[in-house]
């Protein structure tokens, strides 16, 4: 069997501000720059830089601990939006994962406050996972790569060797946040989410004790599979892997008068029946449709994405959207990496994110996303997607998602800016946009009132119960039975 593990974590201590205008971040922290910092306004700097050098001579030499002004601690504490990132006391790249162990004994010793930072794709300020090696296993070929790992990593070191697993649909995003939130993929018809083809979990408890967990581990199996960072840190995840050949894809834009017939031909494609191998024993057809606006102009437009999971889709399955006219078209023939780098999307210097769950996409839900764009007032995108009402099915009971069955479509909707004084205003609009589309949706006839959130796009202060259901309470009965002395509320995330 083909499998894939992912290894490393990187810890930032601690998720509470500093002052900024204490550091000087061109320059290392030198004996009276800790000095500097023990002073700042800030009742627990003192413990935080006490935490720090506790920790940096209990680790070995595999782990290195970074003070601001380095260059690692600046990429250590980046997030894709600059919304999400915090200036911390110092930050820890650990080498082992005993090592993972004593930094976390030392960090619930003195209550410091950390966080656990992957990729820094999430949206949400104080959010986190882990990051770090890939080790590829094909039968008895080891591969070692690199750190700082996101799913552009895997996709690099994978895919040319003919084989890839189930990951991020863009660049960018973090290996483990992706994966221990669920994971939605462009081949999740096909396979499931992420968690769906994990094989075994490698974890560091709160307790600093290493374990392995696979599916003799009955409720850590469970709870790892959407549960984030809280029964511990994970330091591997070991993934089934399958093999790639190249792929077709398309992109699609429409503007002005196009819009309309464009969104009429994407509900008619999605109402078409389709097995999960297609036509001609073909891999089911995936689309997404992106609409997104600009303050500067008055333009708004509808994209389509189109994806194929072999060279050539089967004749005449997307023709009814290619034959569409469009303000741009560009297709894309060739490997996996290739369809992947060709995807981008809009970055701002502030970014919330937040996830607007569907049963199906009607006319008057596609129509209300793109009202609802018309009648913003900010840079917004927002997605929808095509896949079967029965794609979950493929992965046994897990955290998330709390029901497998009809399954959710997980839109997601997003606000981008550039002022930081009107974040609270933009949480307000983005709040009220979901709840506007959901009730459209309620009206479209779909029973939205339990269907679960995505945890990977759900805004800040959703309640736990939208995202995890009727799972919640087993959760937090194992988070109690891993974690009773509440270490991992130390961290940032989604808290049982």
């Amino acid at each position: 069997m083909l499998k894939a593990a992912f290894m490393g974590c990187v810890l930032i201590i601690a998720r509470v501000l500093h002052d900024r205008s204490v550091f000087d971040f061109d320059q290392g922290l030198e004996d009276e720059d800790l000095a500097t910092v023990r002073n700042a306004q800030h009742p627990f700097a003192d413990g935080y830089i006490t935490t720090c050098e506790n920790i940096v001579r209990s680790i070995s030499p595999s782990s290195q601990l970074f003070y601001p002004g380095s260059q690692e601690f600046n990429a250590h504490i980046g997030h894709w939006a600059n919304s999400s990132s915090q200036v911390a006391a110092c930050s820890i790249e650990p080498g082992t994962p005993r090592d993972v162990g004593l930094i976390l004994q030392e960090l619930a010793l003195t209550r410091t406050p950390f966080a656990v930072k992957g990729g820094g794709h999430t949206t949400n300020p104080g959010f986190s996972s882990t990051w770090g090696d890939i080790i590829v296993h094909e039968d008895s070929d080891t591969v070692e790569i690199g750190t700082g790992l996101t799913w552009t990593d895997v996709y690099a070191h994978l895919v040319p060797r003919g084989i890839n697993v189930i990951g991020s649909r863009l660049n960018g995003v973090g290996v483990a946040g992706f994966t221990l939130g669920g994971g939605y993929s462009w081949k999740t018809n096909q396979y499931g989410l992420a968690v769906d083809t994990v094989t075994e979990f490698e974890l560091v408890l709160p307790n600093g004790k290493v374990m392995v967990v696979t599916e003799k581990n009955k409720d850590l199996w469970f709870a790892l599979k959407g549960g984030f960072n809280n029964y511990g840190i994970v330091t591997k995840i070991t993934l089934k892997s399958h093999k790639q050949t190249d792929v077709w894809g398309a992109s699609l834009n429409f503007a002005g008068d196009l819009i309309e017939k464009a969104q009429e031909a994407f509900v008619k494609f999605l109402e078409r029946e389709h097995d999960h191998k297609g036509p001609n024993s073909e891999h089911l057809p995936t689309a997404m449709a992106h609409v997104s606006c600009l303050t500067m102009t008055p333009q708004m437009s509808f994209g389509l994405l189109l994806f194929h999971d072999g060279p050539e889709p089967p004749h005449g399955l997307y023709d009814e959207l290619l034959d569409l006219p469009s303000t741009s078209k560009s297709i894309i023939s060739g490997s996996f990496i290739d369809f992947i780098s060709s995807i981008h999307i809009p970055g701002h210097n502030r970014i919330y994110f937040d996830g607007v769950p569907m049963l199906r996409y009607t006319e008057p839900i596609v129509k209300a996303f793109a009202n609802e764009t018309k009648a913003s007032i900010k840079i917004c995108f927002l997605h929808v997607e095509s896949t079967p009402d029965d794609y979950l099915t493929h992965g046994e009971p897990s955290a998330y998602p709390p029901n497998r069955f009809p399954a959710v479509l997980p839109s997601g909707i997003y606000y981008g800016w550039t002022d930081e004084s009107v974040d609270e205003h933009m949480v307000d609009a983005l709040r009220t946009s979901s709840a506007t589309l959901v009730a459209v949706g309620i009206k479209d006839g779909q029973d939205l009132e339990n269907a679960s959130s995505y945890g990977n796009y759900a805004l800040f202060g959703t309640p736990l119960e939208r995202i995890y259901g009727g799972n919640l309470k087993r959760l937090r009965e194992i988070r109690k039975k891993y974690d009773p002395e509440d270490v991992m509320d130390l961290a940032g995330g989604w808290k049982f």
